[in-house]
């Protein structure tokens, strides 16, 4: 995972409250919300399953494999994460799908300096079970 490494000075704390911050706004179709906490060069990946679950989606934005920019991934989020909650991925703060408490998909946010810079979004079985996931 990359979340718990590559973050500049970690600090738990401020994690915490910067995916607090992203699901809130993500919820609540809060687009200006979501720009405050992402860094402009934000770059977004998937992996193939997650790919799969977004184009068998009719209502779900387009995703492709990797995208850049806070505008475009804002895009992506807004309104989208009602059934994504915090998680501890690995122990780091980052988010989950786990409708009925299993963990479809993961979401491992890299935080610096206060904004997200990157977001992976890992649905492939395998990987995710490789990954110790703590619904928060």
């Amino acid at each position: 995972m990359r979340g718990g490494s590559g973050d500049s000075h970690p600090d738990p704390a401020r994690r915490r409250e910067v995916v607090a911050a992203f699901l809130t706004a993500a919820r609540d179709g809060d687009f200006a919300g979501l720009l405050g906490v992402l860094d402009p060069d934000v770059e977004l990946r998937a992996d193939r399953v997650a790919l799969a679950a977004a184009a068998a989606n009719p209502n779900a934005p387009a995703v492709c494999e990797d995208m850049r920019g806070a505008e475009v991934v804002a895009r992506v989020f807004s309104g989208r994460a009602a059934a994504a909650q915090p998680a501890l991925l690995d122990g780091a703060f980052g988010m989950a799908y786990a409708p009925g408490g299993q963990v479809r998909a993961a979401f491992d946010l890299v935080v610096v300096d206060g904004r997200i810079v990157a977001i992976e979004m890992i649905a492939d079985p395998d990987v995710l079970a490789g990954i110790e996931v703590e619904l928060r």
